[in-house]
């Protein structure tokens, strides 16, 4: 039996119940079996820059499993696959913005999914709208999401301070590099100073 004819893994039984997780290593300290995965036995879409989603089940309260090939049918559509995780992640979590004590912002969730903030669009079209500038966006860690508007480069350097300081302290690191959000062309993109 294939490990994707499990009862444990079959496609029906588990796609409820799949997210998307932002990543720029591939590890994971909270996943059962994330201490050490690669593209070569796990899916992993390029998303942005050096930031790529990989896919977690949720086995229980706080319990995750990173989804590998062998448990994925040989005809499941990868993309099809993320939208459905978006899906999931949109009706299961439930992000908050925060305000930081220098000005900026903050994504809160769950402890899990903040990073995979970034896969929905419309999160960071609000922002920007509300703060009627581009968004610079930093996510040190898979539970730290930080952003500042463009156009206030005091409350940047406090935020990339910020980020970085997180990034050093924590665990399941993502990146001390910066994404902007353009408020005008809807897009999030790389960002370089």
């Amino acid at each position: 039996m294939k490990k994707y004819e499990e009862e444990n893994y079959r496609l029906e039984n588990i796609s409820e119940q799949i997210y998307p997780w932002i990543k720029a290593e591939l590890t994971d300290s909270q996943a059962l079996n994330g201490k050490h995965f690669s593209e070569e036995d796990a899916p992993v879409i390029g998303f942005l820059g050096d930031l790529n989603v990989v896919f977690a089940i949720k086995r229980g309260e706080d319990i995750y499993e990173i989804l590998k090939d062998n448990m994925l049918p040989p005809e499941c559509d990868i993309i099809k696959l993320y939208h459905k995780a978006c899906e999931n992640l949109n009706r299961d979590v439930e992000f908050v913005i925060a305000n930081t004590w220098y000005g900026g912002y903050g994504i809160v969730a769950d402890g899990h999914h903040e990073a995979s903030s970034v896969c929905f669009k419309h999160i960071w079209q609000v922002c920007a709208d509300k703060l009627k500038d581009d968004l610079i966006i930093m996510i040190p860690r898979k539970d730290t999401v930080l952003f500042a508007p463009a156009g206030n480069k005091d409350i940047i350097e406090k935020m990339i301070d910020h980020g970085e300081k997180a990034y050093e302290q924590g665990e399941n690191k993502i990146s001390k590099k910066l994404l902007m959000f353009l408020r005008e062309g809807k897009e999030l993109i790389t960002y370089e100073n």
